[in-house]
């Protein structure tokens, strides 16, 4: 029998013919880059906003098409003023440092990817340096593109595991930015200025054991966010994003706490306060936003707090909770329409127990408040035990929930139902989730418009959370905003 050995190298022959077609039609493609030829760009203007001084953003892309009808080369790419001022670019694998190491060819009817990152310097002044340029490409035709790279970089004062140990005063030149930590000492007093900006790394808290006096403005405000600056999606900058910092704590020994005019976003936590007596109040926030949360806006325990005139929305684990102690609400908007997850806790829950620990709730006093959100039932009533205290009230709000008959404690309410006409979000003037965006001024027919109370509302919060006034048409809208009247 006659045995055949089948050679290892028998399909050679055919590779090598293969190859040396697909070689020819790669030969045959012309690169004559034809005179009018251009490219054609997937942005004319690549903005990054303002970065922190030092701090790299993340990568952003642009893409370059060749519809030309023939075949271009790129020869070169630089920037227009001749200097990066920190912008790092990638074309087709090649970063662009003093222009192109070699040609760049583009088939027809084919694209490149350029990718764009910016670590600005520091320029060491208090207002933002523009560092816009022009990404110029010069292709073989002598045709000359421009894409707009536009950013600014701006200083900070460093934050780094400090801590107030007497009265100190934080003025409002240039932002603060908090590596760690930032900590008032029991006894210290920290007073920030209006028009401070705070950012904080995502491992990053502001601690008061001692006193915190934050007292903005309708025109300046003071704000406490996250660091990142840059677009986490096309449409949702990281600063719309919860869990971006861990929040602002209330030790057991902080009283006295000031918190006027802020805006408190996307953190684990807003504001988490815990005392031991409701002898002296632990917190007064007033005219202020915590919104955007990986847990709750604000959570209180065994404080004395008074909240006033502010917009409190939008957290996983609930948007105001409260165990315990002595809390009044006036004029507020508590909702929970948080977009990243259906497991989101109630807008409001109030209760005497934490764990096995019984702590009596004085009193939970709503005024002119709404309560709402996407759930059939956004107020929680939690009791421990018969022995201790559930003390509360609520006086002429809008509520999603259940309605209750016969209780003394609940007077002048509206119920937030699905029967009504408008219901939950649509009570409210818009929300985009495609940019994460929510508006809680009221819509023109919202069920809150016209309860309030006056004379609560002359007495506590003429003015709404906007500066306008509430009773120029002598009727009070429940919540934080007035209603135009449209």
């Amino acid at each position: 029998m006659t045995r055949y050995r089948r050679s290892r190298l028998s399909l050679c022959g055919p590779l090598l013919v293969l190859a040396a077609l697909l070689a020819g039609c790669v030969d045959e493609v012309e690169f004559d880059t034809p005179a009018g030829a251009r490219v054609e760009f997937s942005v004319d203007t690549l903005s990054v906003d303002t970065v922190i001084a030092g701090i790299g953003t993340a990568t952003h892309r642009f893409i370059i098409y060749n519809n030309s009808g023939s075949g271009v080369s790129i020869t070169d790419v630089s920037f227009e003023n001749g200097e990066s001022n920190g912008w790092r670019v990638n074309v087709d694998g090649m970063y662009i440092n003093d222009g192109l190491a070699e040609w760049i060819d583009v088939r027809d009817d084919d694209s490149l990817i350029v990718f764009v990152e910016l670590t600005p310097e520091d320029f060491d002044v208090d207002e933002p340096v523009e560092l816009t340029t022009g990404l110029v490409f010069t292709l073989a035709n002598g045709e000359e593109q421009r894409v707009v790279l536009e950013g600014w970089s701006q200083s900070v004062v460093v934050l780094d595991g400090v801590r107030i140990t007497g009265s100190e005063t934080l003025s409002a030149g240039r932002p603060f930015l908090v590596y760690d930590s930032l900590t008032v000492e029991e006894g210290a007093t920290l007073t920030v200025a209006a028009g401070s900006l705070f950012y904080f790394f995502s491992d990053a808290l502001l601690h008061v054991d001692g006193t915190l006096i934050a007292e903005g403005t309708l025109e300046e405000p003071i704000v406490m966010r996250g660091h990142r600056t840059e677009m986490m999606f096309e449409n949702q900058p990281y600063d719309r994003v919860s869990d971006q910092w861990v929040g602002v704590v209330f030790g057991e020994t902080s009283y006295g706490n000031v918190l006027n005019w802020c805006d408190i976003h996307s953190a684990h936590d807003g504001i988490k306060a815990q005392a031991t007596s409701t002898a002296v109040e632990q917190l007064r926030l007033e005219n202020s936003i915590v919104h955007n949360m990986a847990g709750y806006c604000i959570s209180l325990k065994g404080s004395q707090a008074f909240i006033g005139n502010c917009q409190i929305t939008n957290a996983a684990d609930g948007c105001l909770y409260i165990v315990g102690g002595s809390v009044m609400c006036v004029h507020s908007t508590i909702a929970n329409f948080y977009p990243f997850s259906s497991d989101r806790g109630a807008a409001l829950t109030y209760t005497n127990v934490d764990g096995d620990e019984a702590i009596a709730l004085e009193q939970a006093t709503f005024i002119n408040s709404i309560v709402t959100g996407w759930s059939d039932d956004e107020v929680y009533g939690v009791a421990g035990d018969d022995e201790t205290a559930l003390n509360y009230s609520f006086y002429y709000c809008l509520l999603n929930t259940p309605e209750v008959a016969d209780d003394a404690a609940i007077v002048g309410c509206v119920w937030d139902r699905p029967s009504n006409d408008l219901h939950a979000e649509e009570i409210f003037q818009d929300f985009n989730l495609d940019y994460l965006l929510f508006d809680f001024n009221l819509s023109s027919e919202s069920p809150a418009r016209g309860i309030a109370n006056v004379d609560y509302t002359q007495e506590y919060f003429p003015l709404d959370l906007q500066g306008v006034e509430r009773l120029s048409d002598g009727a009070s809208d429940a919540g934080c905003y007035e209603g135009s009247g449209e």
